[in-house]
C-alpha cells in the first residue's frame, strides 16, 4: 500500500507529500523469537552488532539475501559478510581455514574481525558476489549471538543503511531510513565500536588487511606478526567497504580543515577536540574532549547524522591521527568526501 510518510530514502510527489511502498508497519523491540520468525519466513531484519546496526537475512537462502540487495539499493557485485554465532563454524563454510586465520579467531572472535577464506558451495552466488571467497565474522553483540543460537543458518548482514549513506548505530537510526522496509528491528542499544569490521585474507603464508574497521593495525600485528595492506578502491571489491565512494552524508563532505575560512555562508564542522576558530560555522561535533581515537569511532557516524540534518552548506571533517582506530575514521571520512585536502 502507499502511505504519506515523512521518512528519508521516500520519493517526493508533486503534492509535496512523500510517497514510499510500505510493505510492513516497522517495529523495534527486543524480542529473538519475532526477530527469528522473520528470519525464518526469508523476510530481512535490523540487528545489533558492536560495529554498526546490520541489515540481516538467511545467508544460505539466496532469495532471502536478493532482498538485502533490493532494500538496500546495493549493487550486486559488493559481497556480503556472513555472521556465524562461534569461529568452530568457519569450516561449514569455507573450504580451508588457515592457521593465521585460526590464531586471529582465538584473540579477536567474537568481535569486529571479518575473514576472507575460499567458499564452500552451501554459499549462494549473491553473497560473494560471484566470487570464490567468503566473509565469515562472529560478532560480539550478545542479543544478536542469541539469535544466532536460535537459528539453524548464517546471517548476511551489511549495514542497515541505503547504500552508500551513513552507518546507522542505533535502531532509530535503521528505522529513520527503511521503515515499512523491513518488518522488525531488533534494539540492542548503540553500537559500542562504531566503525565496521576490520576484513582480513590471508595470501602466501601472509595476513593481508582489506578494510580497515574496529580492530586496529597494531593489534592484528601483535598476534599475526607482520600484516600487509591492500586497501583497495575497487570498482569490483573482495570484501565490503572497498567501493571509492561509501559512508556519504547528503551535505558535501570535505574530509581535511583549509588554512582560511571558506567562502561559504554555512559550515559544519566535524572534529575530533577543537573545530577551527570560523564565524561561518553554524554547527559543530566533536567526536572525543580527550582526543581518545576509540571514543572518536563510536561517535563518527552519529555525529556525521546530526550534521547531515543541519542547514550547512558543506561539512569540513578534521583529518584524525594515523594510528590506532584513526586510521579506520580517515577511510570511512575519505570515502564519505567529495574533496580532500
Amino acid at each position: 500500500m502507499l502511505a504519506t510518510l515523512n521518512w528519508p530514502g521516500c520519493t517526493n510527489a508533486l503534492s509535496g507529500l512523500y510517497l514510499c511502498a510500505v510493505q510492513f508497519h516497522t517495529q523495534i523491540g527486543t524480542s529473538l523469537d519475532e526477530a527469528a520468525h522473520w528470519l525464518k519466513q526469508g523476510e530481512t531484519v535490523g540487528i545489533p552488532t558492536e560495529t554498526v546496526y546490520g541489515l540481516a537475512a538467511n545467508a544460505l537462502d539466496a532469495d532471502a539475501a536478493v532482498k538485502i540487495f533490493q532494500i538496500k539499493n546495493r549493487p550486486g557485485f559488493n559481497p556480503l559478510i556472513v555472521h556465524v554465532h562461534s569461529a568452530a563454524e568457519f569450516e561449514k563454510y569455507a573450504q580451508h581455514v588457515p592457521v593465521q586465520i585460526k590464531k586471529l579467531a582465538e584473540v579477536f572472535s567474537p568481535g569486529p574481525l571479518t575473514f576472507v577464506l575460499p567458499r564452500r558451495t552451501n554459499i549462494p552466488d549473491i553473497i560473494t558476489a560471484g566470487g570464490d571467497t567468503v566473509g565469515l565474522r562472529v560478532p560480539a553483540h550478545p542479543l544478536t549471538q542469541a539469535l544466532l543460537q536460535k537459528l539453524p543458518f548464517p546471517l548476511a548482514a551489511p549495514s542497515a543503511n541505503p547504500f552508500g549513506y551513513i552507518s546507522p548505530v542505533t535502531a532509530q537510526h535503521v528505522a529513520d531510513q527503511l521503515y515499512g522496509k523491513v518488518p522488525y528491528i531488533l534494539d540492542g542499544g548503540p553500537s559500542e565500536v562504531g566503525v565496521e569490521s576490520t576484513v582480513v585474507t590471508v595470501r602466501n603464508d601472509k595476513v593481508v588487511v582489506l578494510r580497515l574497521g574496529g580492530i586496529t593495525l597494531e593489534q592484528l600485528r601483535e598476534v599475526a606478526g607482520e600484516v600487509e595492506l591492500d586497501i583497495n578502491e575497487s570498482s569490483n571489491p573482495q570484501s565490503p567497504g572497498q567501493l571509492k565512494s561509501h559512508y556519504a552524508p547528503r551535505i558535501p563532505l570535505k574530509w581535511g580543515i583549509p588554512a582560511t575560512q571558506p567562502p561559504l555562508e554555512k559550515v559544519a564542522v566535524l572534529c575530533l577536540q577543537q573545530p577551527p576558530a570560523w564565524s561561518n560555522i553554524v554547527s559543530v561535533e566533536t567526536l572525543s574532549a580527550t582526543g581518545n581515537l576509540a571514543e572518536a569511532a563510536r561517535n563518527l557516524f552519529a555525529a556525521m547524522r546530526r550534521l547531515d540534518e543541519t542547514d550547512a552548506q558543506c561539512i569540513f571533517a578534521e583529518r584524525m591521527p594515523e594510528t590506532g582506530l584513526g586510521k579506520a575514521i580517515n577511510d570511512r571520512l575519505k570515502r564519505a568526501s567529495v574533496e580532500n585536502f
